[in-house]
This record gives structure tokens, sequence and C-alpha cells, in this order.
């Protein structure tokens, strides 16, 4: 049984919440601006420079890509191999978040849903637990902002309403969403399993590159066939028009109850922010 020191956990987790909120992740910082030589219009080659002068002065001055550093979401694979030792898990995830949080000088965002209160340090961090093989410990930091958050929504469709219901569904919420995600924005979509098990599959596909490929080619051309049409809406960046509503749309489909067609759109902004460390 291999053991990781929780000290180890800790430091590992402030340093991303740190590193991604301020350093653009090189496969978003590509996307745009492959996305920028190919607009043609002017407002949108603007948005885009802007975004990139962004990311180049977070880059510099190690401060924020944006103001909202979001609520601290964690996906942690622990090897049944492993085990940490100085500390719960959870609570050793939330000191480093605490940690990150303060020394990165990021503003803190979690608060009581009725009173509004804050909690003053950035957590309790959003953390999805599972059990893999080995004897390693993996995780993955997002910050989720509140502006795409506020525009992610799960549905039960019926199964009968199939493909060409869930393409609907999905292209009808970016619109709606309009320039409120702050666009272009990432699409995870989350297709089966039940009503929570959507919505965490939809926001783990966020984790993906946005230039890797699907391996089943069914999904990958599904995920083609969303962002063609999302970009066709002509929302464009920050709303103001453009060939660029969505850098990527990543589907995850996992198997559901024969009556039910659990659907999940997760919502990301332009600035993708992530980070991943193995222990």
């Amino acid at each position: 049984m291999r053991e990781i020191q929780g000290k180890d956990v800790i430091e590992a987790v402030a340093g991303m919440c740190v590193r991604g909120n301020t350093e653009l992740p090189a496969d978003v910082r590509s996307k745009l601006e492959r996305a920028m030589a190919g607009e043609d219009s002017p407002s949108a080659v603007e948005v885009l420079r802007q975004l990139l002068e962004n990311a180049d002065l977070a880059h510099d001055t190690k401060l924020p890509l944006c103001q909202d550093c979001g609520l601290a979401v964690l996906f942690v694979e622990v090897g049944d191999d492993c085990r940490v030792v100085g500390g719960n898990l959870r609570d050793l995830i939330n000191d480093g978040v605490r940690k990150g949080y303060a020394e990165g000088y990021l503003r803190k965002s979690a608060c009581d849903p009725l009173t509004r209160a804050n909690t003053g340090d950035g957590t309790p961090a959003i953390i999805h637990f599972d059990l893999v093989p080995g004897d390693k410990l993996k995780i993955a930091y997002m910050a989720k902002g509140g502006g795409a958050e506020n525009m992610s929504r799960v549905t039960m469709l019926a199964p009968a309403q199939g493909w060409e219901g869930i393409k609907k569904f999905v292209v009808e919420r970016v619109a709606e969403a309009g320039p409120n995600p702050c666009p272009p924005t990432i699409i995870g979509v989350g297709i089966g399993g039940t009503f929570e098990h959507a919505a965490k599959i939809a926001k783990r596909g966020l984790l993906r590159k946005l230039d890797d490929v699907h391996p089943d080619p069914k999904v990958a051309a599904m995920e083609k066939e969303l962002e063609e049409d999302l970009n066709a809406l002509g929302i464009g960046p920050m709303g103001l028009g453009g060939k660029t509503t969505v850098l990527g749309v990543k589907i995850t489909l996992e198997p559901c109850h024969l009556a039910s067609l659990p659907l999940a759109v997760n919502v990301q902004c332009h600035s993708q922010r992530h980070e991943e460390v193995e222990l």
C-alpha cells in the first residue's frame, strides 16, 4: 500500500488553484488564435484579440484571468492501492483550496445559498471522488464561474426524442444563454445515467482537451455536428456577433434507465481554467 502525505495534497491543490486562475491552458489559447484568424467580423476579431491580451497580462502579472475566480470543483481519482496519511482527504483538499485562494489573492465566492453570507475562504469545494485501480492519486481542479454555471441546465427527455431532441435542447440552451456566459464558450454535454449523474459527466467532460477527438467515431461526429450548429447561431465572442460562439463541444454518454433519457448541458466560459496533478 503506497502512502501519500497529506501536506503534499495541500500543496498540490493550492498550486492548481493559483495556476488554474492565472494561466490560460495552451489548447484554449490555440483555439482562440485559430478562431481570430478565421473571423470576418471586426468586433469578433477585436474581442478575441483582447482575450489573448488578457491571458498574456495574467501570465506576466500573476493576476487572475477573470475577477470571478469561481467555485472550486475537483474530480479526484483515488487508487485502491494507495492511502493518504496525515489527515482526511476531503479536509486536506479543502485546506489546499483555502491556501491557494488566499496566497493567490483569488476572489472567494462561496456563500450561504439563503443568507448569502460569504464563507470567507473559498471553501467548501465541490469534490467528486472515484475509486480506481492503482497506487496513484489524481486530482483535477476546475474554477467554475457563476456566469457560465448559471446558464447550465439538466432535463429529462423522453427516450423517443433521441438525438434530434438532444440537439434541439442544447442549441436552444446556448441560444437562450446568449452573451451571459462570456462566449466563446465550451459546452459539456452529459447524456445518460440519472438526473444528477448526467450533470456530473457533463462537467467532467470539460476537462478534456479542446483539440482531442472522441475515441468513438459516432460521438465524435455528434460533437462536430453540435459545434457547427452552435457556431451557426452567430452569437459570437461576447455576444457581439461572429463565427465563434463555442470553442468546442464535449459529449459524455453513459447507460441510463430504459424509461429515461437524462440530458445535462454544462456551460464553461472562454476562460477554461483547469489544472491536473498526479501524486
